[in-house]
């Protein structure tokens, strides 16, 4: 299957040169003279660059062979990190480069993630927008420092630096906003 110019959208999943690209943006132009076309900034699925792309009548775009497992976290072994199928118990091992640093530092053994496959091999690792993670380390709190508001960093147990509120003490366990990378509030 594929697909021509009126079927592009924001969000749609397509395929060029054998690469799967998300459609971020789009904006459909009809000049005064000649042929409508299609403006759109794709983002590689693969490696997460964004290109411009124009599409003309007549173009087609391929619909790619994508498919989303979800999968448990078990170890990294200092070389790949190891991902167990929740269903058939298969196992993967994935270089850092392909879980990609920004995931890592959130990462925690156990954990339950999405994996994007492209034509059965894996290609990108999508983490929970929100994790609870436990601190590991950071200074006590100082009376009279909760007026000010202000922050302190704090170490996760994955080895990940936040700023985190006075109030928050080694040992208290935190929801983390992954894609923000932000501290969002203390557990109960």
């Amino acid at each position: 299957m594929s697909y021509s110019m009126n079927d592009l959208k924001k969000g749609l999943r397509i395929e060029l040169g054998g690469v799967p690209y998300r459609i971020v943006e789009y904006q459909h132009v009809k000049p005064g003279k000649g042929a409508a076309y299609v403006r759109t900034k794709i983002k590689s699925l693969v490696d997460g660059r964004v290109l411009e792309k124009t599409f003309h009548a007549g173009d087609k775009a391929g619909k790619p062979d994508l498919e989303q497992t979800t999968m448990q976290y078990l170890y990294d072994d200092g070389e790949s990190m190891h991902f167990m199928d929740t269903t058939s118990y298969d196992q993967i091992a994935l270089s850092h480069e392909q879980v990609g640093e920004e995931n890592i530092k959130f990462l925690k053994e156990g954990m339950t993630v999405d994996i994007l496959f492209h034509n059965g091999k894996p290609i990108s690792v999508e983490i929970p927008p929100v994790v609870e993670l436990e601190i590991v380390e950071t200074a006590p709190a100082f009376k009279g420092d909760t007026a000010t508001g202000g922050r302190k960093p704090a170490t996760l147990e994955t080895g990940a630096v936040i700023q985190v509120p006075f109030h928050i003490l080694t040992g208290d366990v935190v929801k983390v906003d992954t894609i923000e990378g932000k501290y969002l509030e203390k557990v109960k």
